[in-house]
């Protein structure tokens, strides 16, 4: 295993608060010097970071990698190298592949994919029930003993209050965590956030009631299950509300926001730019407004990509019928970077959210990487990202590592280009 020495650079880990110039020493894939390296650690290679912040490896908590099944949007190869290129050293996909994944067979062979490339860590959830049709549960314990660290429905929402209330039951029994993006099945069939902008261009509207309906029901049956669930993008003020309620409540939650969410409204939308084709759909100012107080004072845990690669055949349609979904893994930094200069957000905040709170949102799903996935520990896996937080860069579609090509942010200029990536001690990225 190389021995790896980091220099000159500003080291920030938001988990301990440590924020000082200094050096890192990294060998057999441990980090075994933060601070204070050996006089006679002899590195293989030294990573020069001056100008730079080194920091933990980003951990995403909704990233799509299209395969198996959709390898016309996007591929593992080609997924997982855009991740390591934004900073990404781990990553949760959730469940919707074709096939999808509810027999431990398919996660094991995922998992055993994503490790042979050596890049990301690749974190899969498992479908909370079979064909995610709502109707009979997985095996979750064999989903969990094939690396699945919770359950979701992905974007398919449960139609039988019964059923839900017995997978958490039955999640809460084994200590388990259910993933849920909230949407009451019937309201949320729209295309764009229902308010004037909608109206205005003939677009079939999804009320904020359908994100607060299924939150209302997911709340109640926590209540009476004491299960623990992770709400996965929340897009509404009033949802924000629910759930900091919750949270006053005791009950076991945790939740997250898009990149999207978090800095574009629906005017962004503007004239039916199907980049803007997202689900939960974009909103309004307010909405926006609240998601982002509620991310800085840990309403909301973490920050997501909702990384979804389209490709050009399924984007390049009227609004109404392009797929939903944006490419996001190599965004997802510089939109913290951009959230922290434009909302004069604490930098170690806007670190947070993408190192250390979804590292523990994802908890002792971990396993024997609890400890130190998104921090920069003596001892600690050595997954660290060094980025130029002062280098700008125009986001251009044809640019970027994933096959999906397709962004809201498309001719944004946004702050922040990686410089390194390691995973496991090892370059798993260098930009040129």
């Amino acid at each position: 295993m190389m021995k790896i020495l980091i220099q000159n650079g500003r080291v920030i880990d938001p988990a301990s608060g440590l924020d000082k110039h200094c050096d890192i020493a990294i060998a057999a894939g441990r980090i075994i010097g933060v601070g204070k390296v050996a006089p006679d650690f002899a590195p293989h290679r030294v990573l020069d970071a001056s100008g730079c912040i080194v920091l933990p490896g980003l951990v995403d908590l909704a990233a799509r990698l299209r395969e198996p099944g959709q390898e016309h949007a996007g591929m593992l190869e080609s997924e997982m190298a855009a991740a390591v290129a934004g900073g990404v050293t781990s990553l949760v996909c959730p469940p919707d592949t074709d096939p999808v994944l509810d027999e431990p067979g398919l996660v094991a062979m995922l998992k055993f994919r994503a490790e042979k490339l050596h890049q990301a860590r690749l974190f899969p959830q498992g479908a909370l029930t079979r064909n995610l049709a709502g109707e009979v549960l997985t095996e979750m314990a064999e989903l969990t003993e094939a690396g699945c660290i919770g359950f979701g429905q992905a974007e398919v929402p449960l139609a039988s209050t019964q059923v839900l209330q017995r997978a958490l039951q039955y999640a809460d029994t084994f200590g388990y965590t259910v993933w849920l993006r909230p949407q009451e099945m019937h309201l949320g069939k729209g295309v764009a956030a229902s308010g004037p902008l909608a109206t205005r261009l003939g677009l079939s509207g999804v009320p904020v009631a359908a994100e607060t309906i299924a939150l209302h029901t997911i709340f109640e049956l926590l209540k009476s299950t004491g299960a623990r669930v992770h709400l996965c993008r929340i897009s509404s003020a009033a949802g924000v509300e629910l759930v900091r309620r919750a949270k006053s409540e005791g009950l076991r939650v945790t939740c997250d926001v898009s990149i999207n969410s978090l800095h574009l409204t629906d005017h962004d939308i503007g004239f039916f730019d199907s980049r803007a084709r997202l689900s939960p759909p974009l909103r309004q100012q307010r909405d926006r407004d609240a998601l982002q107080a509620a991310l800085l004072d840990g309403t909301i845990d973490a920050l997501v990509s909702d990384h979804n690669p389209v490709d050009e055949d399924a984007k390049t349609l009227p609004f109404a019928e392009a797929e939903p979904g944006a490419t996001g893994l190599e965004l997802l930094l510089s939109v913290a970077l951009k959230w922290s200069r434009d909302s004069g957000v604490p930098l170690a905040r806007a670190l947070a959210v993408v190192t250390n709170e979804p590292a523990r949102v994802l908890g002792h799903a971990l396993g024997t990487l609890q400890a130190s996935v998104g921090q920069l520990i003596e001892g600690g896996v050595g997954d660290v990202c060094i980025v130029d937080a002062e280098d700008a860069w125009t986001v251009q579609g044809s640019a970027l590592r994933s096959q999906g090509k397709h962004t809201p942010f498309g001719g944004y200029e946004l702050p922040g280009r990686v410089r390194y990536t390691l995973v496991g001690g090892q370059v798993a990225f260098e930009r040129g």
